[in-house]
């Protein structure tokens, strides 16, 4: 037990040094951390890494997917719909299919359903390692609303071919009709399975006596509960934990109170990046282990094998993005879409951000040993192909996205608002509304009561501020400028007010606990000031 404990601290450890290596280095820490991986496992006594499919598949991919439908919202994912689902269905259908006719052709004995079982496993995009990539560069948020959709529903599609083809490999009696129904039942109950417990944590919200702690309890649980029932019956846990998140994340401002929203905000992020860069830093660990497991093929064989079929999934990518493009420009003439002319530049983009990761692997390694009592047939060759595709679409399409997107500079909506400009207009309108509730509802008030006065007066000089920025360029300017005085200042009076409140820590005129409440206020207004300022 206590080897274990070691081993998982040792690990998280070991993966926030590199992470913030990383960060120093300005490298997206998925790749950074499959190099690192890649770069220990060649060090003599390094002991060889197995990863349990289990370990991503029940410990690590619900909340990671929870998270993401969390996150995802579901104006831009309606308004992107027709995109993100050819992405999402359709390119995993064609690279499922492209990569069944390319490795029937060049791996001697390699069946169709084999076939079908590789493509599935390399087919669905990892968001995770887009993500952190992107954070580098900017890009148009339509572009990220898609690549974020599509990475909801890409590993369900992926995983539920994978089923089916490996289902036709073990079973005799397989037909591919019989493949369509269960395709369409999986997806159906997977859906309602997660959409009925979302509703269930929705009335836990809504009706029970919670507090913040229970909220974040249940939220940590919920993704686990729903994947593990939808798994259950046969259903497509994937789908049920994508459907439950976005139905919660749809509820959650009616439910939540800010206490709950303030602890999920800080508690989700830090639990889905650590389980993320663990993954990536184990994919890097596990070559040696892979690399010996190859067996009846050259290496030189396998790995001229794994390029091609590398090089076809990202060429299938790339035209399905630009087929998306076509078909959207089709569309537009009988109905009405969100970007009736996309161009060539944005589909690059998008068929180059196609890294793949922690899906991919796990699906790999769920294949079973055994067959009928022998070997599974080339499972092998598929993990080292798998590992291979991984490698090259995070290292080389990760360390060169920044630069495609410099040099194809994809746009955005002609009619899109600049987050600054959104953010002046929604400040102006709540400044407004928060002016005539106090100045129709509480005038007597604020005509006794010398705070509330002053808070009054501060609106209304922020209404005078305020006031024709969002449409005048100079008025803009002066208001940017007051605004970055205005919280310089304040946070500066606010790290003053800290430090006075360490030296009445010193004394014993105050409580510890009395102490920590005040300051923990004082760091809730300076993250206010912080986040005003970006």
């Amino acid at each position: 037990m206590h080897e274990i404990l070691l081993l998982c601290l040792g690990l998280i450890l070991s993966v926030s040094f590199l992470v913030v290596l990383a960060k120093k280095l300005k490298v997206a820490y998925p790749i950074f951390l499959v190099i690192a991986g890649l770069g220990i496992s060649f060090i003599p006594g390094i002991p060889p890494v197995h990863i349990d499919p289990d370990l991503v598949f029940l410990v690590i991919l619900p909340p990671v997917l929870y998270d993401a439908a969390q996150n995802t919202s579901w104006k831009a994912l309606w308004k992107w719909r027709r995109i993100v689902i050819v992405l999402a269905l359709g390119f995993v259908l064609l690279t499922a299919g492209a990569v069944a006719w390319v490795s029937v052709l060049l791996i001697p004995g390699f069946t169709l359903a084999q076939g079908f079982l590789l493509g599935a496993i390399v087919s669905p995009p990892d968001a995770a390692a887009a993500t952190s990539v992107l954070q580098f560069i900017k890009l148009p948020k339509g572009m990220v609303s898609i690549l974020e959709g599509e990475s909801l529903l890409n590993d369900a599609s992926s995983l539920v071919i994978f089923r089916f083809a490996l289902a036709a490999i073990i079973s005799s009696s397989f037909t591919w009709y019989n493949a369509v129904g269960g395709f369409v039942l999986v997806t159906i109950s997977g859906l309602a399975i997660g959409l009925l417990l979302g509703l269930v944590l929705y009335a836990i919200y809504r009706w029970l006596p919670t507090n913040s702690n229970l909220d974040i309890a249940f939220s940590m649980v919920l993704p686990y509960i729903i994947y593990l029932a939808a798994e259950t019956v046969h259903s497509s846990g994937v789908l049920a934990v994508v459907s439950g998140g976005l139905f919660i994340s749809y509820k959650n401002h009616y439910v939540l109170n800010h206490s709950s929203r303030l602890k999920a905000n800080a508690v989700w992020p830090s639990v889905v990046f650590i389980l993320n860069a663990v993954v990536f830093f184990l994919i890097g660990l596990q070559l040696p282990d892979i690399i010996k497991g190859v067996s009846g093929i050259s290496m030189g064989e396998a790995f001229k094998i794994a390029l091609i079929i590398t090089a076809v999934v990202i060429v299938v990518r790339l035209l399905a993005a630009q087929f998306s493009g076509v078909f959207t420009v089709f569309i537009s003439r009988y109905i009405t879409v969100a970007q009736a002319r996309p161009g060539w530049r944005n589909p690059v983009v998008l068929g180059w951000a196609g890294m793949r990761g922690v899906v991919s692997l796990a699906s790999a390694l769920s294949i079973p040993l055994m067959l009928n009592g022998q070997a599974f047939p080339n499972r092998d060759l598929i993990l080292f192909i798998t590992f291979v595709l991984i490698i090259i679409t995070l290292v080389v399409q990760g360390f060169t996205l920044p630069f495609v997107i410099r040099w194809i500079k994809p746009y955005g909506l002609p009619d899109a608002k600049p987050d600054e400009q959104q953010i002046l207009e929604i400040e102006l309108r709540l400044y407004q509304e928060a002016a005539a509730k106090m100045g129709k509802d509480y005038k007597s008030q604020i005509a006794a009561n010398r705070m509330l006065k002053s808070r009054y007066e501060m609106l209304k000089c922020k209404l005078d501020i305020f006031e024709g920025t969002p449409d005048d360029e100079q008025k803009r300017e002066e208001a940017y400028q007051m605004m970055a005085e205005f919280k310089q200042v304040m946070i500066a009076v606010t790290e003053h007010e800290r430090c006075a409140l360490h030296t009445f820590r010193a004394k014993d005129d105050y409580d510890d606990d009395v102490i920590n409440i005040i300051e923990n206020r004082l760091d809730l207004e300076e993250e206010r000031l912080q986040e005003e300022g970006e």
